[in-house]
């Protein structure tokens, strides 16, 4: 994969963010509605959302009394998300950070009970940085914690519309 083209990919959701804040609507995604059942069955009432994007899912979880801290790679996604908190009196229920995933997660070891993200693992991501990023995950959770994602599969109606970036490399 080009780097290039991984480090600039904020200048497009930036731009996609600030055009389309409702690009992704305000109903919860599938999975976090899945994610919900089982956070409240192990009764862990906060978790960090990694690729939080506009805040679809971050808000439903404030709304379903979940504590969330919110990391997005957009600055203008975390100020959306900012002003969603705001507007649905969840002030107290949403942090916002903007991070970049392929960093070291500013968390200390074995101090998150649960993690959510919805499609991040689809973005423009090296075969290197998902394994750092497993690995992260990893050193944060405690243990019995639980890291819930979703990804694409060959159902998913986008399947093959994207435009063709590269491959990644396994050996990376």
């Amino acid at each position: 994969m080009d780097q290039n083209k991984l480090n600039n990919q904020s200048n497009y959701w930036e731009a996609n963010f600030s055009k389309k804040p409702l690009m992704f609507g305000l109903i919860p995604s599938v999975a976090a509605s899945s994610a919900l059942k089982k956070f409240e069955e192990d009764n862990i009432k906060e978790i960090i959302e990694l690729g939080a994007g506009l805040g679809r899912d971050t808000v439903f979880f404030a709304k379903n009394k979940i504590k969330v801290e919110a990391l997005d790679y957009s600055s203008t996604a975390i100020k959306i998300i900012e002003t969603k908190a705001k507007d649905n009196n969840l002030s107290k229920l949403i942090y916002t950070k903007h991070f970049d995933v392929r960093d070291k997660l500013p968390y200390k070891d074995n101090s998150i009970k649960g993690i959510f993200s919805h499609m991040l693992y689809c973005m423009a991501l090296s075969n290197f940085d998902i394994k750092k990023l497993n690995n992260e995950i990893l050193r944060i959770l405690e243990p019995g914690g639980i890291n819930i994602y979703s990804v694409r599969n060959t159902n998913d109606g986008d399947y093959k519309k994207g435009i063709h970036r590269g491959r990644r490399n396994v050996r990376e």
